[in-house]
């Protein structure tokens, strides 16, 4: 019998500067450093300028590699009638980092304030913070989702559900 899948949530960090947008902003980077430069060097004949100028861009550059590095990371929470699983994908490959009975799991929403919220799935002593990639109201409404998803996932539990082994 195949298991009803209640969530399969795949969170991951969104990029607000594309590919091609990076190339331009590298560009303009590099022109801008340049005008410096030649400026520098031919008025004030301030020779090493160009070199902090170079170290300038080199900066930028590893810092947005290491961001669209960190792009393909995602989180999956799925949820069905005997068990909650959490996988943490980097590109093709994933992990699983929790699984815990659905009987058991609970998910506990801490919210400081309006500016900072945290998810979190528990069981016995164990906890597990999930949905870094969402902002705090996102992570609200998706502790309010998951939260249904195990209540409707116990429900079917107790009627004869599968496990996620089931599904493939």
């Amino acid at each position: 019998m195949a298991a009803h899948l209640y969530m399969d949530a795949r969170i991951a960090p969104t990029r607000s500067l594309s590919k091609r947008g990076f190339a331009w902003l590298i560009g303009l980077l590099i022109g801008f450093n340049l005008i410096i430069a030649v400026f520098v060097v031919a008025v004030l004949r301030a020779f090493p300028v160009p070199i902090f100028l170079g170290l300038d861009v080199l900066g930028v550059w590893l810092a947005f590699r290491a961001s669209y590095r960190g792009a393909g990371q995602a989180e999956r929470v799925l949820v069905c009638a005997r068990e909650v699983r959490v996988l943490h994908e980097l590109g093709t490959r994933s992990r699983m980092v929790w699984v815990s009975p659905t009987a058991f799991t609970r998910v506990e929403v801490e919210a400081r304030d309006a500016h900072e919220a945290r998810v979190r799935l528990a069981l016995s002593g164990r906890r597990l913070t999930i949905a870094h990639a969402l902002s705090p109201q996102e992570r609200t409404a998706f502790a309010a989702a998951l939260t249904l998803a195990i209540d409707q996932a116990r429900a079917e539990r107790w009627s004869g559900g599968g496990s996620l082994e089931d599904i493939a």
